[in-house]
């Protein structure tokens, strides 16, 4: 017979680390790049993030308070999204940092930028996807009562799309080639994709 831990997330689960995170795990990671109005460049990954149209194509993440990245996108109405990778884990997680807003996380992880097409957000050059994205909802998020919270969902529209070519074979994109790194629960952890992770189905007809 299963026996359940049952709580009411409100009272607080009685566990050693909040398993909410663990279970909706592993989570793609939202390496957003902007930049301010004045010009200061922004990275920031964020694990409330993913992909929620095809067409137009649409992603979100949101931000557990008013951090640098969305202050940026307001002003500018723009950012990349970066794929993160197993070779990049460690740039990515340096970029993570509490900093003042005038530090350049870019050049804290020392990361090269590579530029956009469409918008003035910089990419990260090593990574072998990127996204350019355009802003198309801003929202607060709120309670089951309709009290504010202090977070934040970022919803852009995807303009332009980079992709190493060698991540491609015969017209398909390669997932596992690239080795991107998902964010599990606890304080640390994380997974990377692999090829011998992969199995395959098809939809029913």
């Amino acid at each position: 017979m299963t026996e359940w831990h049952f709580y009411e997330p409100a009272n607080g689960h009685g566990l050693a680390h909040d398993p909410l995170n663990a279970i909706v795990a592993p989570r793609p990671i939202g390496w957003i790049g902007s930049v301010s109005a004045d010009g200061v460049r922004n990275l920031a990954p964020y694990s409330f993030f993913n992909l929620l149209n095809y067409h137009p194509p649409l992603l979100a993440f949101s931000s557990n308070g008013w951090k640098d990245s969305v202050a940026n996108i307001e002003q500018t109405r723009a950012f990349t999204w970066n794929l993160a990778t197993r070779a990049l884990a460690e740039q990515m997680n340096q970029s993570a940092a509490t900093v003042p807003g005038e530090v350049d996380e870019f050049t804290l992880a020392n990361l090269d930028t590579a530029p956009s097409r469409k918008i003035d957000a910089p990419r990260v050059a090593r990574s072998p996807a990127s996204f350019e994205c355009v802003l198309t909802q801003l929202i607060r998020l709120e309670t089951r009562g309709g009290e504010q919270v202090d977070t934040w969902l970022v919803i852009g529209e995807v303009v332009g799309i980079h992709i190493d070519r060698a991540m491609l074979e015969n017209g398909t994109y390669q997932t596992a080639r690239a080795h991107p790194i998902l964010r599990g629960g606890g304080p640390a952890d994380y997974f990377e994709i692999t090829d011998a992770a992969k199995f395959a189905m098809k939809r029913p007809g």
